[in-house]
């Protein structure tokens, strides 16, 4: 008992340092944000000065959101996040999210195939929480998938052992080797990109499963040679106004 307290004091100190470091990083990079952004209006066209501007823009935002993810890394482990179960369709997240990425996975020639279930894919989920678990997704597809290939996004429901579930899974195969384990990819600061040519902080598989563990919601990752499937299974959950409509026909 006293080592799980000492471990529980430990992470909490350790959120709060984060959170703390981030808020007081934040303050000046805001500063540098606004006046880069006031800079980029000047349209300043003279060389080196513009590309000088460009660099400092891309690097500054690209900070901006390694201090957003370590926050949200943070508190999604802690499990210190507000969340608001609802229900919804997640075939409808699905669609939304993958629209988003349409223009994006066209540049690297990436063909973006979305399976959805027939009928409505009713999960309680925190619709916030779970576009950022998509968005995390597709950010990640759109970085290490192979151009000239294909990414699947399915959503269908199943019955297994008596209890319907709901299952939405990513497929994509890797431009570059898959030499890690599934369990090694969702640690936190691990990339698939042992080289690091890529932009990423290495939390947003992470994050995922700490958002979906805190939506009830079962987080796997698959790897078979290149390819590379995350699955996220719910609770089938039934319209609000069916069960009225029973409730209402046994009354």
């Amino acid at each position: 008992q006293l080592a799980v307290d000492d471990r529980m004091k430990s992470e909490r100190m350790k959120t709060e340092l984060i959170t703390n470091v981030s808020h007081d990083i934040k303050t000046p990079l805001t500063s540098i944000i606004n006046y880069v952004d006031l800079l980029q209006k000047e349209d300043i066209e003279k060389e080196p000065e513009a590309s000088y501007i460009e660099v400092i823009a891309r690097q500054s935002a690209r900070l901006k959101k390694l201090i957003v993810d370590l926050v949200d890394a943070s508190k999604a482990s802690t499990r210190n996040v507000k969340v608001e179960l609802v229900n919804m369709d997640a075939n409808m997240i699905a669609e939304q999210a993958s629209g988003e990425y349409i223009d994006k996975l066209m540049q690297k020639n990436i063909t973006l195939v979305t399976n959805l279930a027939k009928d409505r894919a009713g999960i309680e989920a925190d619709g916030r929480h779970l576009w950022r678990v998509f968005d995390n997704l597709l950010n990640n597809a759109f970085k290490y998938t192979m151009p000239g290939t294909r990414l699947y996004v399915n959503t269908y429901i199943t019955d297994e052992d008596g209890s319907v579930i709901r299952d939405l899974k990513k497929s994509i195969i890797s431009e570059a080797p898959l030499n890690i384990s599934s369990d090694e990819l969702m640690e936190r600061f691990v990339r698939g990109d042992s080289s690091r040519n890529t932009e990423g902080s290495g939390l947003g598989l992470s994050i995922t499963r700490s958002l979906c563990q805190l939506q009830h919601a079962d987080f796997n990752i698959v790897i078979d040679g290149d390819l590379f499937k995350a699955v996220i299974t719910f609770a089938y959950c039934k319209e609000p106004q069916e069960d009225q409509d029973v409730d209402q026909t046994e009354a």
